[in-house]
């Protein structure tokens, strides 16, 4: 059976970068040598670097190409950004699949290990995150970028251990905010997540969540470190 999650980020119809949809498989496959190239280029310029010229010469498209399907290079970072959204919901879904978790601490630590094997792994997302960058409001004008994720993450382990989304919603909401701010350091000692506060983060979450999790979930729970 496949769960709304696996179905990908639904994003209201406000939210979406592009101009237009890419029907031909042509044109599709020119919207992804952009999305690539302004992956590759973020690595190298950074957003403030950044412009739809240099995207379309790394991508090998005309510039009026890339403005048939994006208004300005921050609509490209959107459209890149919201799909490494929907890559982290999905994966952090099939995480969940494979290995049947019995405690919802297990959960907490496959969603850092998703984000942290992307932050090393995936292009740009190093210096993008999920967007506070550009903006923080990038995913959706409504809500700030921390609380779409709480949100995608509350669907999420709502759904695998059968709890009250709306139980669930404000203590993930405050764990995803603590664990940005730690993880935030530990990128900064190390760019590849200083090891010993990537634990803190986890500690600092399971402890948390602990005594603010629906049903009264133990306390004593098994050290991350």
């Amino acid at each position: 059976m496949v769960s709304e999650h696996d179905q990908g980020v639904a994003l209201p119809a406000e939210v979406a970068p592009l101009r237009r949809k890419p029907v031909q498989q042509r044109s599709a496959q020119r919207v992804e040598k952009m999305l690539s190239a302004c992956a590759e280029l973020i690595d190298e310029v950074g957003y403030d670097g950044l412009t739809t010229t240099l995207i379309a010469e790394r991508a090998g498209v005309a510039v009026g190409s890339l403005y048939q399907f994006f208004p300005d290079k921050r609509a490209v970072v959107q459209e890149l950004t919201l799909r490494n959204l929907d890559r982290f919901v999905r994966t952090v879904s099939v995480r969940f699949d494979q290995l049947e978790l019995e405690h919802w601490w297990d959960a907490v630590d496959a969603v850092f290990d998703v984000y942290l094997t992307m932050h090393r792994e995936v292009p740009a997302f190093s210096r993008l995150h999920f967007g506070d960058v550009v903006d923080l409001r990038l995913l959706d004008p409504s809500k700030d970028n921390n609380a779409v994720i709480a949100e995608k993450l509350t669907g999420l382990i709502a759904e695998e251990f059968e709890l009250d989304p709306t139980e669930l919603l404000l203590p993930l909401a405050v764990a995803v905010e603590a664990a940005d701010a730690v993880l935030h350091l530990a990128f900064r000692r190390d760019p590849a997540g200083e090891p010993t506060l990537v634990a803190e983060a986890k500690e600092l979450v399971r402890g948390y969540l602990s005594n603010r999790m629906p049903g009264g979930q133990p306390k004593d729970l098994p050290s991350p470190r």
